[in-house]
């Protein structure tokens, strides 16, 4: 099973391309399941998002689409929502989605806001501490999980985007995020959106995703297009990046309910799970593996470092011996 939950529409005002074309080539990379999460319409930040006047014509557009396409491809209606406190719209937390994203974009700097990942307020990073602004970040991110809201944290490490990184260990300041997201129940999406920008890395990083796996948090996928050249971006390194953590299941949606499948790295891999029964969707307490340690291979080893130390043993006295 392939997903790709994480995509843009020409209505949050800096995207390209029709949602047909979208589809179309999610379809020829052989995506199982492709969401459309827009960025939904808040009193804030206009320029970068639809108006709540376009809602409709959003949800419309999805939904004509999911019609079209159901033969050959599962397409699923959702937004990704900027979490800002007092800004958030009723209609969009309440609409009839599939999912919801949460994620971060914006921090208080005095009493106004800036866009950290916006090229327009670079400056900022230089006039605060970095720790200071990490700290900031993943207390949101905290507390946007607190909500109880949304289904998936969007791009969880976003904040390293032009690569100004904290002198404090990564893990440290994140772990009290992670801990709420795994109260919360939220997914974390693996976004490849992270290696087209200064960073050159995967949200999240590897690093975060093994304290993720850790935490039995359970992961999706997003390729966060918002063109058709991005539809798809990268989508077998996450792949490879989540098999090489130790996740080998993902999560998707449909009407804010969790389904959770087997990915697959290939279409060969894809066409050999078709086969087998397991290919089903997976109940979810089974949705994260974490790695168990070999006892079998444990005790073995352990019998061969015996059995050198007696060797060893003999050898000295054979030598003292001979003295």
């Amino acid at each position: 099973m392939r997903v790709d939950l994480h995509n843009h529409t020409i209505l949050c005002n800096h995207a390209e391309g029709s949602v047909d074309e979208y589809v179309e080539r999610a379809i020829e990379l052989g995506i199982d399941e492709y969401g459309f999460s827009d960025h939904a319409p808040m009193n804030y930040d206009p320029k970068y998002r639809m108006d709540i006047s376009q809602k409709h014509q959003y949800e419309k557009l999805i939904l004509d689409a999911k019609e079209k396409y159901k033969d050959k491809i599962k397409v699923l209606l959702a937004y990704e929502v900027d979490y800002i406190d007092g800004f958030i719209l009723d209609e969009v937390v309440n609409a009839k989605v599939d999912y919801l994203i949460g994620s971060v974009h914006f921090l208080k700097n005095k009493s106004d806001m800036w866009g950290f990942d916006n090229p327009e307020f670079i400056g900022v990073y230089k006039s605060k501490d970095i720790d200071t602004i990490w700290i900031e970040y993943f207390d949101a991110i905290k507390a946007m999980a607190k909500t109880n809201l949304f289904d998936i944290v969007g791009h969880f490490d976003l904040i390293k985007v032009f690569k100004f990184l904290p002198k404090k260990d990564i893990r440290l300041i994140a772990k009290e995020a992670l801990l709420e997201i795994k109260k919360s129940n939220m997914v974390l999406e693996i976004n490849p959106a992270g290696l087209r920008k200064p960073i050159s890395e995967t949200y999240p990083s590897k690093q975060l995703l093994e304290l993720a796996l850790e935490m039995q948090i359970d992961i999706t996928f997003g390729s966060d297009a918002h063109s058709v050249e991005q539809v798809g971006f990268m989508y077998e390194d996450a792949l490879l990046l989540a098999r090489e953590v130790g996740y080998k299941r993902c999560i998707s949606f449909e009407s804010r309910d969790k389904k959770v499948y087997t990915f697959s790295i290939n279409r060969k891999e894809k066409e050999n799970q078709i086969d087998e029964k397991d290919d089903d969707v997976i109940p979810i307490s089974d949705s994260v593996e974490t790695k168990k340690p070999n006892k079998t291979g444990f005790v073995l080893l352990l019998g061969i470092l015996i059995g050198v130390m007696i060797i060893d043993l003999v050898i000295m006295k054979k030598n003292k011996y001979k003295k």
